[in-house]
């Protein structure tokens, strides 16, 4: 048996285990609050505890899991998650709800496993695709939703609870039998890691991303199941079947973004994402009929899938040596947006009577990411310009059109040993030689007026006064007018090159 093979479907299985019990209590709430008298306020706390937890814990177990490798940090969770289950079982009041829901966070934070551990077996070209079947795990919930409430009809909700403690005692046997106990382990010390990745500002970009697109995929998983008895009315097993349906398309899309991720340009495709939470959030703020509600959810279930798998695409191309501390950092603020956008829909509706400022602020957060998503996709162009120009072998120079040199690359400071300083402010005179007379300069000019570049062999002057034979493209640079606002010189010393002697002639 090839243990590497089996990682995949083992750890995605482990996930769904771990979802399923990160929401037992909002899938059981409306059985739960029948025993246990809850206000409102207290029903949104018990079911956004354990995702405050479960983000939070993202970060250290993404962390040790490439510290330690998934086989164990999957066996010890479960084992740890059976306290909290039995705990629940027995409660009898919002306190007792409360301490068990929070160690329930653990569920929820070994996500962080997967997406750090499942890379190390597949080419970087395949990861988003990979990190997006792990991401199927999501169907854990949506076994809870639809699951859970029918089981509890025909049990109770606390014989209900047990039955997860027998899954737990499973998978962790299947982890410990099937797991890869030879992990490749990466040491950096955690402090080190967390400076290093804090200071790329696309880290924050690709958190405020996640929090927006897992935080409106958990929030509405936490949130469904009690509006949808409190508001349409409808009898708690079909309000679990409908949040299911939200669960699976959001599931669904999720391997489906991190193929496109792969297939194409990852920032496009969130642009598509971003656009689609803005108009859905807007459809919601309306309180619209029960069909027009239906289709606000299952837009943010289509966007809100496919921007998960698309934005885990994206952390290994940036942060391949801190993925780790990188997808921790990124699934925590995913899990913290199911925290709060509960809290804050139920504060708006005990102040105002309903959701449409809630929703609004969603569309306006969508908004603003998808701005921010058209600004990553030209500057990742201007950084991918910048460095082909940095790294070409033949030395570049950027004139403005008076001749003063604006720009220069490192090829330029080892050709002709001026650096960027003593070159840029200057004009381009600082290379002449004095080897070519008038009329050739002339005649270089009424090319580039003429025709808009120039070609040709050209003798220059060095720094240390060393005279050289270059060929010499120069091409002039136009703004949208149609004006020239510039002239790139690109060129190669051709001083040995024995075919070419004498002065310059055009080419």
């Amino acid at each position: 048996m090839n243990v590497k093979k089996m990682q995949l479907p083992l750890q995605t299985v482990s996930l769904v285990l771990g979802f399923m019990v990160w929401v037992i209590l909002s899938s059981l709430m409306p059985f739960i609050k029948e025993d246990i008298q809850l206000t409102p306020s207290q029903l949104a706390w018990v079911t956004a505890i354990p995702v405050l937890f479960g983000s939070v814990m993202r970060v250290p177990i993404g962390y040790w899991t490439n510290r330690y490798g998934a086989r164990k940090l999957f066996m010890i969770s479960f084992v740890l998650l059976l306290a909290p289950v039995f705990w629940i079982s027995r409660a009898d009041s919002f306190a007792d709800l409360i301490i068990g829901g929070f160690f329930l966070g653990i569920g929820g934070a070994i996500f962080s496993v997967g997406v750090t551990s499942l890379p190390k077996y597949y080419p970087k070209e395949r990861h988003g695709f990979v990190n997006g079947i792990y991401g199927i795990g999501n169907l854990g919930t949506a076994i809870s939703a639809f699951g859970a409430p029918v089981a509890a009809s025909y049990l109770g909700w606390s014989r209900t609870v047990m039955l997860y403690s027998v899954i737990l005692i499973v998978l962790a046997g299947l982890n410990f039998m099937l797991g890869d106990r030879k992990e490749v382990s990466v040491r950096t010390p955690l402090l080190e890691q967390i400076k290093i990745v804090s200071r790329s500002e696309k880290l924050w970009f690709l958190c405020l991303f996640y929090f927006l697109t897992f935080g409106s995929f958990v929030a509405f998983t936490v949130y469904l199941p009690n509006f949808l008895v409190s508001h349409f009315h409808l009898d708690k097993v079909d309000a679990g079947m409908r949040t299911a349906g939200f669960i699976v398309l959001a599931t669904a899309m999720r391997p489906v973004g991190g193929w496109l991720g792969d297939r194409f340009n990852p920032f496009k495709i969130l642009m598509f994402v971003f656009a689609g939470l803005t108009v859905a959030a807007i459809l919601l703020s309306f309180a619209p009929s029960m069909q027009l509600y239906t289709i606000g959810c299952l837009t943010v279930a289509f966007c809100a899938g496919t921007g998960n798998g698309t934005i885990f695409k994206l952390v290994p191309l940036y942060f391949s040596k801190q993925a780790g501390i990188a997808n921790g950092m990124i699934s925590a603020m995913g899990g913290l947006g199911g925290f709060f956008p509960p809290l804050i829909l139920t504060l708006l509706f005990n102040l105002t009577g309903h959701y449409a400022i809630g929703f609004m602020a969603l569309s306006q957060i969508a908004l603003a990411c998808l701005i921010l998503v058209v600004w990553m996709l030209y500057q990742d162009r201007l950084a991918l310009a910048t460095n082909i120009v940095e790294n070409t072998v033949e030395g570049i120079m950027i004139t403005d059109v008076k001749g003063i040199i604006q720009s220069v690359n490192a090829s330029f400071t080892r050709l002709t040993g001026y650096t960027s300083e003593e070159a840029v402010g200057k004009t381009a005179n600082l290379l002449k030689s004095g080897k070519q007379n008038k009329s050739f300069y002339d005649q270089m000019w009424e090319n580039l007026r003429s025709r808009g570049f120039w070609q040709g062999y050209i003798w220059n002057r060095k720094k240390n006064g060393e005279i050289y034979l270059e060929w010499l493209t120069i091409s002039a640079v136009k703004n949208d007018a149609g004006d020239v606002v510039y002239y790139s010189g690109m060129f190669s010393d051709m001083t040995h090159q024995q075919q070419h002697k004498g002065d310059g002639t055009n080419g």
